[in-house]
C-alpha cells in the first residue's frame, strides 16, 4: 500500500490564509451592507417627513435637498459595498473549492464537462474523462465556454511532442500565479454560462451592411437637430426644431432595417437588441470577457507561449480589454437610451402644467438627442465591427488556450509532487514506450490511492492482467489511460516518473450494449476493438486498454478472438494491457511469450469479508474467488464437503499490505 500522504504543505497553507482573510472581508462588508441598509431606510423616511411639513408649510421645500442628496449618495455608496462583497463571496467561494480539492472533497462542487461526453470516442468515457467526479471536474477553472472547451479538447486530443513540451512549460510558469486565478474566480460561477464565447464570435464576422447612406444622413441630421436647438435657446421658437425631428423620424423610417440589422446582426426585419440580443440579451458578457483579458494583460507572463498569447491582446495602442470595453459602453449607451425615452415626455408634461416654456423647450432638446443616438450608436458599432471583428475570435481563443492552461497550472500546483512526465520519440527498435513508476489513479485520494509500476517497452508489449473480481485489474487500466491523457495534455502525472512516447489511446472498459441501436454488447466490443485496429495502423503506436477481453462469448471462441487480435495490433507497433478473469486467456502470454507477460492482483477472505492489496504481482492468478465470494452472501453453490475454490488465507507477508481493505486502501472495484 502507498503511504499516506498530507496534502501538499504550500497550497494547503496558502489557500487557508487566504481562506481567512477573504471570510473576514466578507464579514465585515455584511456588517457595511447592514448599516448602509438601515441607513437608507431612515433618510427616506426622513425625506418624507420632511416633505411633509414643507407641503405643511412649516419649512422650505428646499429643505427636502438634503435628505435627497444623502439618499443619493448612500445608494451609490451601498452599491460600491455589494459589489466588494460579492467579489469577497466569490474569492470565499474560489478558496472553499480549492481546499475541497486538496482534501478529496471535490467531487459535484465543479462542472463537470457533460456536454462534451461522446459515447463514440475511443476512451472519454472508459477512462471518466467527462461527468460527475471526472477528471475535467477536477481540472477545470474555466470561466468561459471556450475555456472548457479547449481543455476538453486538449484531453481527448493528444497533442504532438513540441505542443506537449510548450504546454508544461506554460504550465510552469503559471502554477505560482494564484492572485490571476483568484481575479479570474471572482466572476462567479454563473460566467462559464453567460459568456457564450460562440454567439459572440459569430457576431463579430456576421456580414456587415453598407452604412455610407446612412451614415450621411445621420451627419445631417444631426447637424439640422443641433443648430435648430440652438435656435431655441436663442429665439424661443419652438417650431424649426419640432420640424426637423419630424424630419428626422421620416429619414430614419427609411433606414430602419438598416440600423436593426447592424445592432442586432439578424434579419434587417428584426427588431435592434444591439449585441445582447446575440448574446441572450446579457450585455455584461462583454464586460466580464474584458475584466478577462485585463487579468492577462497586466501580468508579465515568462515563457515563449504564455508571451505569444498575451502578444495576441495587443491592438494598436489600446489593449484588447479596453477595445472590448468600448463596445460595452456603447452597449450600456444604447440601453440608456431606450430607458432615457420617458424623460423627455416628464420635462414637457411637467413643463406644460407648470406653465414653464424653459422646461419645455428643454424636453423638445433631450427628445432631439434621444433620437439622434440610435443611428450613431450603430454607426460605431459598424465601424468597431469593421476594424475589430475579426481580432475577436482570436482573443477568445488566447482567453481559452490561457483558461485551459491555467486549469491544470492550479492542479500542477496542488499536486507539486505530481512530475511532468520524459516525452521521448519512439526508438526505431523498440518501437512505443510507457515505463512508468509507482503510478497511481489522480482521482483517487492520494492517502488510500494504491501505486503500481507499469513498463511496456522492449520485449514486454503486452501484460495480460488476471486477478479474481474488484481485485484492482480495471483501476490499473484507469491509472494507465489518464496518466497517458494528463501527460499528452502538457499537465503532471500521478507517478513518481513517467517516460512516454507519443501514442494513441483506445479503451473498451465502459462498452455497453445499446436497446436503441439493436445492438449487444460483445458486438459493441468487436465494433470498437475494429476501430482500435484502424488506429493501429495510422502513423502513431496505440495503447490499447482492453477490460475483459470478449468475456461475452464462449471461452475457445474468446482465447483463439483474442490471440488472433493481439498478434494483429502487437504487429502493428501496439502496446497495451488486457485484462481477464478467464484463467484460460492467461495462456496468450505463452503463445506471445516474445512479446507478453503475465501479471496478476489478489485476494483472501478473512472470516466473511474479501481482503485485497491491489499489488500487481508476476505471473498469472493460481486461483480464483467467485465460490468463496457466492458463499459469502448466502448464497448455496455446493454441496457440502466440496473444496472451496477460493483462496481463504492471505498471500505471504511479502505481497500483503497489512489492514488493506476494500473501502480503505483500494483503487475502486475491478
Amino acid at each position: 500500500m502507498g503511504k499516506n500522504e498530507r496534502v501538499p504543505p504550500p497550497a494547503a497553507q496558502e489557500y487557508r490564509a487566504r481562506l481567512v482573510a477573504r471570510g473576514a472581508l466578507r464579514d465585515s462588508l455584511s456588517a457595511a451592507d447592514a448599516r448602509l441598509a438601515h441607513a437608507r431606510l431612515a433618510t427616506f423616511f426622513s425625506g418624507v417627513a420632511i416633505a411633509l411639513v414643507a407641503w405643511r408649510g412649516g419649512i422650505s421645500p428646499w429643505w427636502i435637498g438634503a435628505p435627497v442628496a444623502a439618499f443619493v449618495w448612500l445608494v451609490r455608496r451601498h452599491d460600491r459595498v455589494l459589489r466588494a462583497r460579492q467579489l469577497a463571496v466569490n474569492a470565499v467561494n474560489f478558496y472553499e473549492r480549492g481546499m475541497g480539492r486538496l482534501e478529496d472533497r471535490w467531487v459535484g462542487t465543479g462542472v463537470s464537462g457533460e456536454r462534451f461526453r461522446d459515447d463514440h470516442h475511443v476512451y472519454a468515457n472508459d477512462l471518466d474523462l467527462f461527468g460527475r467526479g471526472s477528471l475535467f471536474e477536477l481540472l477545470s477553472l474555466a470561466r468561459t465556454r471556450g475555456g472548457e472547451a479547449t481543455l476538453a479538447r486538449w484531453l481527448t486530443a493528444a497533442a504532438d511532442v513540441p505542443e506537449i513540451r510548450a504546454r508544461q512549460e506554460a504550465v510552469g510558469a503559471l502554477a505560482g500565479a494564484l492572485d490571476l486565478r483568484e481575479q479570474r474566480g471572482l466572476s462567479g460561477d454563473d460566467l462559464g454560462v453567460t459568456v457564450n464565447t460562440d454567439r459572440l464570435v459569430a457576431w463579430a464576422e456576421s456580414p456587415m451592411p453598407g452604412a455610407r447612406a446612412l451614415g450621411i444622413a445621420t451627419w445631417l441630421s444631426t447637424a439640422a437637430v443641433v443648430t435648430t436647438s440652438v435656435y431655441l435657446v436663442v429665439t424661443s421658437a419652438w417650431w424649426p426644431l419640432v420640424g426637423a425631428m419630424a424630419l428626422h423620424l421620416v429619414v430614419f423610417r427609411l433606414f430602419r432595417d438598416e440600423i436593426n440589422a447592424i445592432l442586432s446582426a439578424r434579419e434587417p426585419s428584426a427588431a435592434a437588441g444591439f449585441v445582447a440580443d446575440a448574446l441572450s440579451h446579457r450585455s455584461r458578457d462583454l464586460d466580464a470577457l474584458a475584466r478577462l483579458l485585463a487579468h492577462l494583460e497586466r501580468v508579465p507572463f515568462a515563457g515563449s507561449r504564455l508571451a505569444l498569447l498575451r502578444g495576441t491582446l495587443n491592438t494598436g495602442r489600446r489593449g484588447a480589454s479596453r477595445t472590448i470595453a468600448r463596445l460595452h459602453r456603447l452597449s450600456e449607451l444604447h440601453d440608456s437610451q431606450q430607458n432615457a425615452a420617458g424623460v423627455p415626455l416628464l420635462l414637457l408634461l411637467a413643463g406644460t402644467y407648470g406653465r414653464l416654456d424653459w422646461m419645455v423647450a428643454l424636453g423638445l432638446v433631450v427628445a432631439a438627442l434621444v433620437l439622434l443616438v440610435q443611428p450613431h450608436i450603430a454607426l460605431a458599432l459598424e465601424a468597431w465591427r469593421r476594424r475589430h471583428g475579426p481580432q475577436v475570435r482570436v482573443w477568445i481563443d488566447t482567453v481559452a488556450q490561457f483558461e485551459a492552461l491555467s486549469s491544470i497550472a492550479a492542479y500542477h500546483y496542488e499536486h507539486e509532487r505530481d512530475p511532468f512526465p520524459e516525452i521521448v520519440m519512439p526508438d526505431a527498435h523498440s518501437g512505443a514506450v510507457f515505463d512508468g513508476v509507482q503510478l497511481g489513479h489522480p482521482l483517487l485520494p492520494r492517502a488510500t490511492m494504491v501505486c503500481n509500476d507499469v513498463r511496456l517497452a522492449a520485449r514486454t508489449r503486452l501484460l495480460v492482467v488476471s486477478g479474481s473480481n474488484m481485485s484492482g485489474k480495471s483501476t490499473l487500466l484507469r491509472t494507465v489511460g489518464v496518466n497517458t491523457v494528463l501527460a499528452l495534455a502538457g499537465a503532471p502525472v500521478r507517478a513518481a516518473s513517467l517516460r512516454l512516447s507519443p501514442v494513441a489511446i483506445g479503451a473498451t472498459l465502459r462498452i455497453q450494449d445499446s436497446l436503441l441501436e439493436g445492438r449487444s454488447r460483445f458486438y459493441a466490443e468487436i465494433t470498437r476493438i475494429r476501430t482500435l485496429s484502424d488506429v493501429a495502423a495510422g502513423p502513431v503506436p496505440l495503447l490499447f486498454l482492453l477490460d475483459e477481453l470478449f468475456h461475452g462469448t464462449n471461452s475457445h471462441d474468446r482465447l483463439l478472438g483474442a490471440e488472433g487480435v493481439l498478434r494483429s495490433l502487437l504487429d502493428r507497433g501496439a502496446i497495451g494491457l488486457i485484462t481477464t478473469h478467464d484463467l484460460a486467456l492467461t495462456a496468450i502470454a505463452g503463445t506471445l511469450a516474445d512479446r507478453a507477460v503475465n501479471v496478476h492482483f489478489e485476494d483472501w477472505f478473512e472470516g466473511n469479508e474479501m481482503r485485497f492489496d491491489y499489488r500487481m504481482k508476476p505471473g498469472a492468478v493460481t486461483r480464483s474467488n467467485a465460490l468463496a465470494l457466492m458463499r459469502a452472501v448466502g448464497l448455496d453453490v455446493a454441496a457440502p464437503g466440496d473444496r472451496d475454490d477460493g483462496p481463504v488465507g492471505p498471500p505471504s507477508s511479502a505481497t500483503r499490505t497489512a489492514g488493506s481493505t476494500p473501502e480503505s486502501s483500494g483503487p475502486g472495484p475491478a
